[in-house]
């Protein structure tokens, strides 16, 4: 993953003055640690004593080194790929009048995927995808998967080019 793309992506807003609540806004994955609210079909990785992917409190439910929790930060718990099944995050942005979304993360097909097809389906005016702060397993994933994204209307651009070659 592109952490410092990520990085430096958060930090765009404010230089931006476009999208700052994306500079407040934290998803994070995180599931019940004997896993009753994880996927079916994932549920057997919570069945052992081993350690679990994103379970509260684990290694893999922390932020990345380089994103941080500031105190203005809203941190959004979801327990699916998308950011919006089963979460507050539509009627959060709405009560907002948040109507754009720039989308930065990782497993571009499946969180990210799922996230943007949501948007889409709750007709957010503008969706971006910055695509060198998304990342997938392998190259060929990830780019197949902005491109379908892209095919129905999601801009795809670097983080420089959405920046506008703002100083990063």
């Amino acid at each position: 993953m592109h952490i410092q793309t990520c990085t430096r992506r958060i930090k765009v807003p404010k230089i931006r003055c476009k999208v700052i609540l994306w500079s407040c806004l934290r998803v994070v994955r995180e599931h019940d640690p004997r896993g009753r609210d994880v996927e079916l079909l994932r549920r057997h990785m919570y069945a052992s004593d081993e350690p679990k992917p994103v379970s509260k409190g684990s290694h893999g439910a922390q932020l990345a080194d380089g994103l941080l929790m500031e105190e203005c930060d809203y941190k959004l718990v979801k327990t699916r790929f998308s950011a919006f099944f089963n979460t507050n995050l539509h009627s959060y942005l709405k009560a907002l009048g948040v109507h754009n979304l720039v989308i930065t993360g990782i497993q571009t097909p499946n969180c990210i995927r799922q996230t943007v097809f949501d948007a889409v389906s709750f007709d957010y005016s503008s969706i971006t995808v910055i695509v060198d702060a998304t990342a997938a397993a392998t190259p060929d994933i990830h780019n197949a998967n902005i491109l379908d994204m892209s095919n129905v209307g999601v801009a795809t651009p670097t983080l420089e080019e959405w920046c506008g070659g703002c100083v990063l």
